[in-house]
């Protein structure tokens, strides 16, 4: 079996040297869609140096997002790429993040779950800097054809969702160039851009990172639901439920509670396909 699941979770973890600055900062939001309108006093914290503050999500591309490339190449872990999904992601924030920083993250499989005809890695990754930790993220990673040696099948509860109108409901179109400038910020998979790649992968073109729309929820409740706070954030899941093109719009349903609001997003085009289902950002 390619995937030795106790070698994989009994590896040493793995270190490295991380930083980032302003231009990190500002490129990924763009790359999600800040910046419309230009000159909007809300939309220049996420665009002017001067004003800058980040959003939490962007903990999955600083450094280029080592803790899953990492993962992938842990001792255990001998797997065919292109069987592999990104299943879901989730971040800890231990405090707000700074404009600009040098941190190490801290990589490991943190369990391997047997789901039968597939496998489900969870690779976490752990940053911190001189004044301590900055944030705790897991990435859950499905490699189809991997499962079935007998062990924990892991998590598969699903959240339901409330039997209510949602509070907010925002729409944020994709822009046709989207996927190549968030791609720009360590996520090279031609999946995103080359349309001959994406035809080999099942695909009538290529389709936005599941990581992009994944900010871009986030960024869209910091904005109707936090007062535009994102020191707010406390955590942030998702379940990747399927993909969205660039050029659609997606469709951000928001359902609030006391520290706690609960999304789910689709793709409008395409008559509410889900894009991003079980997703709960914990917040002040």
């Amino acid at each position: 079996m390619p995937i030795d699941a106790a070698k994989a979770v009994a590896a040493e973890p793995r270190s490295a040297e991380i930083a980032w600055d302003h231009k990190d900062v500002q490129l990924y939001h763009l790359g999600l869609g800040a910046g419309v309108p230009a000159t909007d006093a809300d939309e220049l914290r996420y665009t002017l140096e001067s004003r800058l503050h980040v959003l939490p999500s962007f903990a999955t591309v600083a450094g280029a997002g080592m803790g899953v490339v990492g993962g992938l190449s842990a001792p255990g872990i001998d797997i065919d790429l292109a069987a592999v999904l990104h299943g879901g992601q989730s971040i800890t924030l231990h405090r707000p993040l700074p404009v600009s920083g040098r941190a190490v993250s801290t990589s490991r499989v943190a369990a391997v779950h047997d789901k039968g005809k597939a496998a489900v890695l969870v690779l976490r990754s752990e940053a911190a800097d001189a004044d301590g930790p900055l944030w705790t993220s897991d990435a859950q990673i499905f490699v189809r054809g991997e499962g079935g040696w007998g062990g924990d099948r892991g998590p598969s509860e699903r959240l339901a969702l409330p039997d209510r109108t949602p509070d907010v409901t925002a729409e944020r179109p994709i822009r046709e160039d989207q996927a190549l400038l968030y791609r720009l910020s360590g996520d090279w998979n031609p999946l995103h851009a080359d349309p001959e790649f994406a035809k080999l992968a099942g695909f009538d073109r290529p389709i936005l990172h599941g990581l992009c729309s994944y900010g871009m929820t986030l960024k869209a409740v910091v904005d109707t639901l936090l007062g535009g706070d994102v020191t707010r954030v406390r955590s942030y899941r998702t379940r990747f439920a399927g993909i969205v093109f660039p050029g659609e719009t997606l469709r951000i349903r928001m359902w609030s509670g006391e520290g706690r609001t609960q999304v789910a997003v689709s793709a409008v085009e395409r008559d509410d396909a889900p894009v991003l289902a079980d997703t709960v950002v914990e917040h002040s």
